[in-house]
């Protein structure tokens, strides 16, 4: 089973008139155990198409040039553009960042497919404003007892306090 699964279940027209409508692809996407919606026009399949062509062997997509407002050709197209990403996923070890950001999917560059899931990136723990090895200046003792055992707490666990 893959980490990453992709289907198109549903499309609707925008668009007062045929000249000037367009059709939106609502992609589901299934990463992790968790779901997100994108909704893509064709026209951003197209360029998606085009760049994966200089990375990879995509399967073709269905053609550009179709009546856009018959309900079983968008039916047939919607169809095409699902199986044209599932293949993608199929056939390559490691997605391109293009797809993964096609699909506002959180990419893991140098992650297969397969592992990019319950793997943990190193994350800052502790983040100090400013350089906590340079006391305040102040007489505020409060401030400065509390970065002196912020550091003696990281940097001397053993310490005990007379």
């Amino acid at each position: 089973m893959h980490a990453i699964e992709v289907s198109i279940p549903s499309f609707r027209s925008e668009g007062s008139n045929i000249e000037k409508g367009y059709t939106v692809f609502k992609i589901e996407v299934l990463m992790c155990g968790r779901q997100h919606t994108v909704e893509k026009r064709y026209s951003e399949f197209h360029a998606l198409h085009k760049m994966l062509k200089k990375i990879i062997k995509p399967l073709e997509i269905p053609s550009k040039h179709v009546r856009n407002w018959v309900p079983k050709v968008l039916e047939q197209r919607r169809q095409g553009l699902e199986l044209y990403l599932q293949t993608i996923i199929m056939e390559n070890e490691v997605l391109p960042k293009i797809f993964l950001d096609f699909l506002n999917i959180r990419h893991f560059p140098s992650l297969p497919k397969t592992e990019s899931c319950g793997k943990l990136t190193h994350q800052p723990a502790l983040l100090f404003l400013r350089d906590p090895y340079l006391l305040p200046t102040t007489n505020d003792m409060f401030s400065n007892m509390v970065i002196e055992g912020v550091i003696r707490g990281i940097f001397y666990p053993d310490f005990q306090p007379r």
